[in-house]
């Protein structure tokens, strides 16, 4: 698992028994490199890619700093870009693997305020697509997977304090969705993937 600081991979890990953790900048490559040569030291290639890291901002296109929106295509894409090509080619060699993006609907629309984050999970999504058709005949599944909904999380709950249960989407229902589609047998992969609560309007 990697994740921007020691802290947030810290709280994540202690959710996550006998997780390893590693602090990372996905966006920058030379912190990137020198990551990925530590995780391939102690367990050798990558045989499944989840790319969850997300940038986000909210704003319309005249209030928002040209800056912020850089930054999220920074991590929401360029991000993506940077770890397949670092483990796709030995997916390829292996006929096997797996590469999962997640995402959301703004991935397919673009709604008002959401002009410093739409735009790059779109290029995320298309992105993905663009991996999958070149990977996908040669053995290695990639994935867009949608979450729809609101994550149930501490500061979600506090956002959305009346909110019902039924209304969040539960964190290990989106990780057991994301195995299921890593491991899916390659006579039926699926590509677009949407995920939510049974009662979201949509």
């Amino acid at each position: 698992m990697l994740a921007r600081t020691a802290d947030r991979l810290a709280g994540l890990a202690g959710e996550v028994p006998n997780t390893h953790a590693y602090p990372c900048d996905v966006t920058d490559e030379a912190q990137l490199d020198a990551t990925l040569a530590l995780v391939r030291a102690r367990f050798g290639e990558a045989a499944v890619l989840v790319h969850n890291a997300v940038g986000g901002a909210w704003g319309n296109f005249l209030d928002i700093d040209p800056q912020v929106l850089n930054r999220n295509f920074q991590v929401n894409t360029m991000a993506l870009l940077y770890l397949a090509r670092r483990l796709a080619p030995a997916m390829v060699a292996a006929g096997s693997g797996a590469i999962i993006a997640t995402g959301n609907t703004s991935a397919r629309r673009g709604r008002a305020n959401f002009a410093g984050f739409a735009p790059t999970k779109a290029a995320q999504r298309i992105l993905a697509e663009a991996i999958a058709r070149e990977v996908g005949p040669k053995g290695v599944h990639v994935a867009y997977v949608m979450v729809d909904a609101v994550i149930d999380l501490a500061w979600t709950r506090a956002r959305y304090p009346n909110a019902a249960d039924d209304f969040f989407i539960k964190p290990a229902a989106i990780a057991e969705e994301i195995w299921h589609v890593a491991h899916q047998d390659r006579s039926a992969w699926s590509f677009n993937v949407e995920l939510r609560p049974f009662g979201e309007t949509w």
